[in-house]
């Protein structure tokens, strides 16, 4: 028997920022104290600049910083795809280790990097993920326990998904051109424990970059995982699919699902994209049964939605931030913030973050009525997401990692 816990249940705690998206997966923080304004000079804490490039972002578990980067190896035409651990508190480069030095690594697309997908720290071991280039685990020493590198692909433009865990398994997708299947790694020692063929026959293009979540539904833990075609849901143990909902031709699926009032909030297609309210559960082919409402306007291509109370937030690649009642999709406000998007949103202290590519950040409160409470812009640009603490907020930027806040 497999002991498996489900993410969406625990409990938030300020101070760990343990994977994409925070402590639940879904952008929730909890934090106090949280800056509202800053600059490129104002409320800036400490900036480190970050060798080569990458746009994983940053997670955060006592005191410590942890992201990947790609950079040229010294003397070679290999790349190094490296881990870094920081002092949160300082800034200072605490340590960096080099993973993986592929000779060759993909085509990419402008947005992306070698180093897109985040780390996900749990148990003393921090899980670092390259996509089709590898996958590892390191000791907080930056210390490499196993390397994974039999999952190669063909990947289109490059990584993106970020691992998941549940239980002793590390779960992900691997949804390139051909083939696409998700995967569960042996959390202890790399090993493939299953993979799952995706059910997408008819799709013409089968590549997609969405990072999975673990919900529990009516006492059952399911394995979200948007792909080219369709949402699928899988069975943490074994692999085996659960249920599915059919999003046509929909391919190169980029935002992380969110799981609320009973409903997943899914995103369908990058080039014509939808945002869907699924009921999850059943079994085979759901479509016609769990579809609660569906919305094109101002949907997002690649940044994740939001809940917050009765609330879902969401902003479009183009800059149009949207809020409506979860349940029904009922708009509350739709507002051009300006700038294109990629960063997915945050809440904390009763407000929403969105951070736009320019390297702009807008601070809205949460609510019914549009307010903006600031404009920030740290003169940097910006695609990765958050980390938050108690009086902080780590933004990566192209060149440096922030603190912005006290030190």
């Amino acid at each position: 028997m497999v002991a498996l816990a489900s993410v969406t249940a625990l409990p938030l705690c300020a101070h760990d920022w343990p994977e994409f998206r925070g402590p639940t997966g879904q952008g929730l923080s909890p934090a106090k104290d949280v800056p509202i304004r800053w600059s490129t000079t104002e409320n800036v804490a400490w900036k480190t600049p970050i060798p080569g490039g990458g746009w994983s972002s940053p997670v955060l578990v006592n005191g410590r910083l942890y992201l990947t980067t790609s950079k040229s190896a010294e003397g070679t035409k290999s790349l190094a795809l490296s881990t870094l651990c920081l002092d949160a508190r300082t800034g200072k480069v605490i340590w960096s280790t080099d993973v993986f030095s592929p000779e060759d690594g993909s085509s990419l697309h402008k947005k992306n990097s070698y180093a897109s997908p985040t780390p996900l720290l749990s148990e003393e071991r921090l899980y670092v993920h390259f996509g089709h280039l590898g996958t590892a685990c390191l000791d907080l020493t930056g210390r490499v326990l196993w390397r994974q590198t039999s999952l190669s692909y063909p990947s289109v433009h490059g990584n993106g998904g970020s691992p998941i865990l549940a239980g002793d398994r590390l779960i992900f997708s691997c949804d390139g051109s051909a083939n696409p299947v998700v995967v569960a790694l042996d959390k202890n020692t790399g090993e493939v424990r299953w993979k799952t063929p995706r059910n997408n026959e008819a799709v013409p293009r089968k590549f997609s970059f969405s990072t999975p979540l673990i919900i529990t539904n009516a006492g059952r833990l399911e394995v979200i995982s948007p792909g080219s075609g369709g949402t699928y849901a899988y069975d943490p143990v074994n692999g085996s699919e659960l249920w599915r909902v059919s999003t046509g031709a929909g391919f190169s699926v980029v935002p992380r699902p969110v799981f609320a009032h009973g409903l997943l909030f899914v995103n369908t297609d990058y080039d014509f994209p939808k945002l869907f309210a699924i009921r999850p559960g059943g079994d085979g082919d759901v479509t016609t049964t769990h579809l609660a409402w569906q919305t094109g306007r101002g949907a997002p291509s690649t940044p994740s939605a939001l809940v917050v109370g009765q609330e879902l937030y969401f902003v479009s690649d183009a800059g149009i931030a949207t809020c409506t009642d979860a349940k029904t999709g009922q708009v509350h406000w739709n507002e051009r913030l300006g700038g294109g998007f990629s960063a997915s949103p945050v809440f904390a202290d009763n407000r929403v973050y969105f951070q736009n590519e320019e390297g702009v950040g807008y601070v809205l409160k949460a609510g019914k009525t549009f307010e903006q409470l600031a404009k920030n812009d740290l003169g940097e640009r910006t695609l990765a997401s958050y980390a938050v603490d108690d009086g902080a907020i780590f933004i990566r930027g192209s060149q440096h990692v922030f603190r912005i806040g006290k030190p």
